[in-house]
C-alpha cells in the first residue's frame, strides 16, 4: 500500500464554497424545485426551504452547531447536525470542509472529523485555535450552539481501511490526534482494538486532547497502548533514529502506521521507514504545505475575468494572493490533493512549490501549490 496524503488548509479565504456532493443524487426532488422556481419568483424556492427550517437547502449542505465542548484552553470540539443531503458513509481519518458567516463574509476551512461514521445524527470536528488562524480562534470562541454553518463532503486519502490490520501504530503529536481519534473510535465502536500501539505527544499534559477518553480506551480495552510524552518536560519525540521505536516498540518493522503531526516529526518518520525499507507501512497527513526553498520569483498576478491584481512574492499561492485581492477562487484540500482549485495560465510563468517546476501559458495549474514566477495572468 503506498502513502497516502491529504491535507487540511493553513491559511484561510473569503471564497467559493466547495462543490456540494448530494444535491444531484436526488433527481426528483431537483425537478420539483424547478418547478416550484417558476411559481415562486422573485424568491427561489431556498428562501420558503429556510423559512421552515434553515438546515433545508437543494443548492448547498449546511449544518447546525448542537454543542461547542471545551477540550483544553485552546481547543474545543464542535458537534454539528448536518441538513438535507448529507450523507454519514464517511471514512474514519477524512475531514470536511466548514464555512462560517464572521463579520458578513462566509470564512471556509477544512477540519477533520473526530466522531466515528456511526449513520447517526451528528458529526464533530475538533479545532485548535491557533494565533495566525482567525477562523480557529472564532470556531473555539466565538460560535455558540444555534449557529448554522455551510458544510462541504467528507473528503481525504488518510483514512483506516476496513478490516482494520491487525496491528497497528498511531503516531501523532499535538492536533495532529484529530483524524486518529476517529479511528479510535470506529475500532471501540466494531470490537476491533486487538493491538494498537499509540504513541502521542503535547506540550504539557494539559495541552493532551481528549485525555481522559484516551485513559478509559487504555483501561477498557487491553489491545490499546497508549504512550504519551509531554515535550515541555521530557523533549520531543526522538525519530532521528530507530533507537526509540526499538525501544517501545520493538515489532514497529511489522504495523501498518498512521502519523500526523508537525513537519519535522512526519519528515523523521518518512526517512526512519524509508530506511527500514518499508515506506509503504507508513500513512502520512499533513496539515501544512511542504514547500520548495524559494530562491526567487512573485511579481503582479492579474486575474483575467474579474480584472484584478495583485503583486505578490515569491512564497504566497496563487490562490492566497487571489484571496487577499477579493478575487473569487475556488478551492478544495488547499494542498493539491484535490484538483478543485485548477485554473488556466493566460500568460507568464508560475513555479509549483512542491517541485520547483515553472509552468508555461496554456496549462492548467493548481493556485493551491503554485506562486507567480514573474508577471502572470489567470484566467479566474
Amino acid at each position: 500500500m503506498s502513502k497516502k496524503y491529504a491535507s487540511i488548509s493553513a491559511n484561510i479565504g473569503d471564497t467559493k464554497r466547495p462543490t456540494v456532493v448530494g444535491a444531484d443524487r436526488h433527481p426528483g426532488w431537483n425537478a420539483l424545485r424547478r418547478i416550484a422556481s417558476r411559481i415562486t419568483t422573485p424568491l427561489l424556492p431556498d428562501d420558503y426551504l429556510r423559512l421552515a427550517n434553515p438546515l433545508w437547502s437543494a443548492r448547498e449542505l449546511r449544518g447546525r452547531v448542537l454543542e461547542v465542548r471545551r477540550e483544553t484552553a485552546d481547543s474545543a470540539t464542535l458537534v454539528i447536525k448536518p441538513g438535507w443531503g448529507f450523507h454519514f458513509d464517511y471514512r474514519p481519518g477524512q475531514y470536511i470542509g466548514i464555512g462560517l458567516l464572521v463579520d458578513g463574509r462566509w470564512r471556509w476551512r477544512s477540519y477533520s472529523l473526530t466522531s466515528a461514521p456511526t449513520g447517526g445524527r451528528t458529526i464533530a470536528i475538533t479545532v485548535k485555535a491557533m494565533p495566525e488562524g482567525f477562523l480557529s480562534s472564532h470556531l473555539v470562541d466565538g460560535v455558540v450552539p444555534g449557529t448554522v454553518v455551510r458544510l462541504a463532503a467528507p473528503q481525504g486519502e488518510f483514512v483506516l481501511p476496513e478490516p482494520a490490520p491487525a496491528t497497528v501504530l498511531f503516531l501523532t503529536a499535538g492536533s495532529g490526534i484529530t483524524p486518529v481519534m476517529s479511528m479510535l473510535r470506529t475500532l471501540a465502536r466494531r470490537g476491533g482494538i486487538t493491538d494498537v500501539v499509540h504513541l502521542h505527544s503535547a506540550p504539557t499534559p494539559a495541552d493532551m486532547l481528549f485525555a481522559e477518553e484516551l485513559a478509559a480506551l487504555a483501561r477498557e480495552h487491553p489491545g490499546y497502548r497508549l504512550l504519551f510524552r509531554a515535550t515541555r518536560s521530557q523533549g520531543r519525540l526522538d525519530l532521528s533514529g530507530p533507537a526509540m521505536l526499538d525501544a517501545e516498540v520493538p515489532d514497529w518493522r511489522g504495523r501498518q502506521v498512521w502519523a500526523c503531526g508537525p513537519a519535522a516529526l512526519l519528515g523523521d518518520a518518512e526517512r526512519i521507514w524509508a530506511d527500514a525499507g518499508i515506506a509503504d507501512h507508513l500513512h502520512i497527513e499533513r496539515f501544512t504545505i511542504a514547500r520548495t526553498a524559494v530562491a526567487s520569483g512573485g511579481g503582479t498576478v492579474t486575474f483575467a475575468a474579474s480584472g484584478k491584481s495583485v503583486v505578490t512574492d515569491a512564497a504566497t499561492t496563487l490562490l492566497e494572493a487571489g484571496e487577499s485581492a477579493g478575487v473569487q477562487m475556488p478551492f478544495g484540500c488547499r494542498m493539491g490533493i484535490c484538483q478543485s482549485c485548477v485554473v488556466e495560465l493566460v500568460a507568464g510563468q508560475v513555479r509549483d512549490l512542491r517541485s520547483g517546476v515553472d509552468h508555461e501559458p496554456g496549462t492548467r495549474i493548481q493556485t493551491c501549490v503554485s506562486t507567480a514566477a514573474g508577471d502572470c495572468e489567470l484566467d479566474v
